[in-house]
């Protein structure tokens, strides 16, 4: 994949979701992507990657930035080891694409926000559900709705995701933390920002260590109401993953995101039914298409934010409050109060 003249970059990380960076980023080669190196602590994998993708495979990310030099790195890795990658990139690149969640913990990513800035370099936050196309077509018919009101954001499913990801089912902090990020993301841009939380938690599936599902209640700071949700251990046919459906009521219309991409439209003209299924990329398949070209698009929107032509969607400094809306939900499930962020 390298040895072109465009934008120079390197990816951190080739586990599970990895994969959908590194096709991505080819097919983006066009448009100016050239990523060059590739760095895993797991030698065997890293070679083995980065000979299918033909890029200069490490086990040490210095050594990495200190040979190739990139314009841009791609943090696709664990979140307990974010904060030491990103404060390492930062002095060293012109942006610093980082996998969601930010940290583990506010400090940590706060902290990382700060390296950042003090080295002039952007920090972008790898948040794709923002980019999915449905959501992409909400936040463009938002402004119809006058003054939001209410919404609700689901992500209820009962699809196997420990088997690409087994560390999943040891982790003391489960969905609030792998997918809550997402749909808190999500929550803030459509409803405005929280304010407050209420939050209870399951664990429904014996084997896992952590949460498996949640239902939170926000008060946002324009009125707005919120509920958030997300099951990893729902029995539904057809099997809905990876979607998430949405509805956003406001003074003057109806948003309303179901199954299988129809986004509901409904205001004082009446009603109309969408569409919004995005494309399947030439490298994907279903049912990660929705996810996939969301990583496309995220990815996209990162040149151009290297280019100077975009502001960052969603930057370290804005990601960090959503991370703080997590860790005040796990608060609120703990203490029983609802918790400000």
């Amino acid at each position: 994949m390298g040895g072109g003249h465009g934008t120079r970059g390197a990816l951190i990380g080739a586990g599970f979701f990895a994969r959908n960076h590194l096709l991505a980023w080819r097919a983006l080669r066009a448009q100016g992507a050239d990523l060059v190196a590739l760095c895993d602590l797991d030698e065997a994998r890293a070679r083995a990657v980065a000979a299918e993708f033909g890029l200069r495979p490490f086990t040490d990310a210095r050594a990495m930035l200190e040979e190739v030099r990139p314009d841009f790195v791609d943090v696709a890795t664990t979140p307990p080891s974010h904060r030491a990658l990103v404060e390492l990139c930062a002095p060293r690149v012109r942006l610093v694409i980082c996998q969601k969640p930010l940290a583990e913990t506010a400090e940590d990513a706060a902290a990382m926000v700060r390296a950042c800035e003090a080295a002039g370099t952007t920090l972008l936050v790898h948040e794709n559900f923002r980019w999915q196309r449905p959501f992409r077509r909400m936040i463009e018919l938002l402004p119809a709705l006058g003054s939001v009101r209410w919404g609700r954001i689901a992500f209820r499913h009962g699809w196997d995701v420990y088997a690409g990801q087994p560390y999943l089912a040891t982790a003391p902090r489960l969905a609030i933390m792998d997918v809550g990020v997402h749909l808190f993301d999500l929550s803030r841009l459509l409803l405005g920002e929280a304010e407050g939380v209420s939050c209870e938690t399951q664990r429904r599936d014996a084997r896992v260590t952590g949460e498996d599902a949640f239902t939170a209640l926000t008060r946002h700071a324009g009125g707005a109401v919120g509920v958030t949700e997300a099951s990893f251990a729902s029995v539904l046919s057809p099997e809905p993953f990876p979607q998430t459906v949405a509805a956003v009521e406001g003074d003057d219309g109806t948003l309303e995101l179901r199954p299988g991409y129809r986004l509901v439209v409904q205001d004082r003209r009446g009603r109309r039914e969408e569409d919004v299924e995005p494309a399947l990329p030439a490298w994907g398949e279903r049912p990660w298409h929705g996810v996939q070209d969301s990583v496309l698009a995220f990815q996209r929107h990162a040149l151009a934010v290297l280019r100077g032509e975009a502001a960052p969607q969603p930057s370290g400094a804005d990601n960090l409050r959503t991370l703080r809306l997590c860790l005040a939900a796990y608060e609120a499930a703990e203490t029983g109060r609802r918790v400000a962020p």
